[in-house]
């Protein structure tokens, strides 16, 4: 791989995760980067998990020394995504994800109508909504389903877990982007353990892309504590649009 393949695989990490560190989407920026690199698909993806982890680990815990996370979501999440993500990871060879590309593009549009048609979604808690059914819902939601997504197909789950702890659980969206890192942690470890067990894992490249992910993950989470939640919600409905629109183009125009 040539230096300046390097350079902006180390570029393309730097900001992936400053996004994911404030809504979540930043294999829209390495997974592109590292299959332009060389990269099969699946290494691709394996990859980016290798350096993902390190950076959304990362801003865990900046989030966890600088504001609340939900522990009694995040933790029972969390490991529930370690195992339903590697579910997903070793599935992902049974299932052509042309089937979901579509529906997920549908679920991102209805994201996006919806937070640009209620403005104040997010911006203030609201937490009557907290109840013991909704939390064990949003458990589930993104322990589960959400976990799996990612390790059968991955764009967006930062950005559909923010959106569930927000509809959910009524958090405005720098408590349930802190929250959402947890579990991201746990998506990116369970099928990455899976990735790295089929061998599919550059790890030189990939731990080299970390170190870029974890700075740019530390800036964007302090971005996103100290500027707020209506910060966050302009970078949401950017990630939304660009997701559809990679979607649209991998469903219709790749390939």
């Amino acid at each position: 791989m040539q230096a300046g393949q390097i350079t902006l695989l180390l570029l393309a990490a730097l900001a992936a995760g400053w996004v994911d560190a404030v809504v979540g989407g930043g294999g829209l920026l390495q997974l592109p980067a590292l299959i332009l690199a060389g990269l099969s698909p699946v290494q691709a993806l394996a990859t980016n998990k290798s350096a993902a982890i390190f950076g959304t680990a990362s801003a865990a815990v900046t989030y966890a020394r600088r504001t609340k996370f939900d522990r009694a979501v995040a933790v029972p999440a969390g490991a529930l995504a370690v195992v339903f993500a590697g579910v997903g990871a070793a599935s992902a060879a049974l299932l052509d994800a042309a089937v979901l590309k579509p529906l997920v593009m549908v679920v991102l549009l209805g994201v996006a109508a919806f937070v640009t048609l209620r403005p104040a979604f997010g911006r203030i808690p609201r937490p009557h909504l907290r109840t013991g059914a909704r939390v064990l819902s949003a458990v589930g939601v993104a322990g589960v389903g959400i976990a799996f997504y990612d390790g059968i197909l991955g764009p967006g789950t930062g950005t559909f877990l923010l959106i569930a702890f927000t509809s959910i659980l009524g958090m405005d969206f720098v408590h349930a982007s802190a929250t959402a890192k947890v579990i991201n942690t746990g998506t990116n470890l369970g099928a990455l353990i899976v990735f790295a067990l089929q061998g599919h894992v550059m790890w030189a490249l990939g731990l080299g892309m970390a170190v870029c992910n974890i700075a740019g993950a530390q800036i964007g989470a302090r971005m996103a504590i100290r500027r707020g939640a209506g910060f966050v919600r302009v970078v949401l409905l950017c990630v939304v649009v660009a997701l559809v629109v990679k979607l649209a183009y991998d469903q219709f125009f790749a390939g």
